[in-house]
């Protein structure tokens, strides 16, 4: 009405609202001291949403409806955000060497599918990182540790031990290290080569 100067009734036209409406004022309370208190309870209580600070109010002696809180809160901006996901390790990460030579480096890379019928698979495939060979691709419906162990080993009868095995799963959980470690005495690394399997 201000900016295009039309008089109440045309502008409420234009709106599709009763004049009647417009004109009416509301005769709500403020409830300025239950919304300050609602803002105290919030700041003292981060993560509270609106069900448990109603349950503080009424602790408190506010008789107040969950319904009419819940308004306040949504006024007042006061709803808890949503947890972001799990948190990652923060910190710099130390670069991964690159390695020089053949047997320096093994990477291991678990890939699953399904066959027509529904059974699944899985494929281990296990790779040299300085050749970009493919030393080994394992096709099993089931890879256990102790399979996992064996394949490598075979490998290593054939090639020789890595200094270092990388894989993006956590290798515990596919075979014991100390097992696998057991045969690898005749392998001589650089110790920032040989730090292990990394998860």
């Amino acid at each position: 009405m201000t900016e295009k100067r039309y008089n109440q009734k045309r502008a409420c036209a234009l709106a599709g609202i009763d004049p009647r409406v417009y004109r009416r004022v509301s005769k709500r309370p403020a409830d300025t001291e239950l919304r300050g208190r609602l803002k105290e309870l919030s700041s003292e209580r981060r993560r509270f949403g609106y069900r448990r600070l109603h349950i503080l109010l009424k602790r408190e002696g506010w008789q107040v409806n969950w319904k009419k809180l819940y308004r306040f809160y949504r006024e007042e901006g006061l709803t808890v955000r949503k947890r972001g996901g799990r948190k990652r390790a923060v910190g710099t990460r130390v670069p991964m060497a690159i390695p020089q030579g053949p047997n320096q480096r093994w990477s291991l890379d678990f890939v699953s599918d399904s066959l027509s019928c529904g059974r699944r698979f899985r494929i281990l495939n296990v790779i040299d990182d300085f050749s970009r060979e493919c030393l080994a691709a394992v096709v099993d419906t089931s890879l256990s540790g102790a399979r996992v162990a064996r394949e490598l080993d075979r490998i290593a009868e054939m090639r020789a031990y890595p200094c270092m095995v990388v894989s993006e799963l956590p290798l515990e959980r596919h075979w014991s290290e100390r097992q696998w470690r057991r045969n690898r005495t005749d392998v001589e690394c650089d110790p920032e080569m040989a730090r292990g399997p990394q998860g």
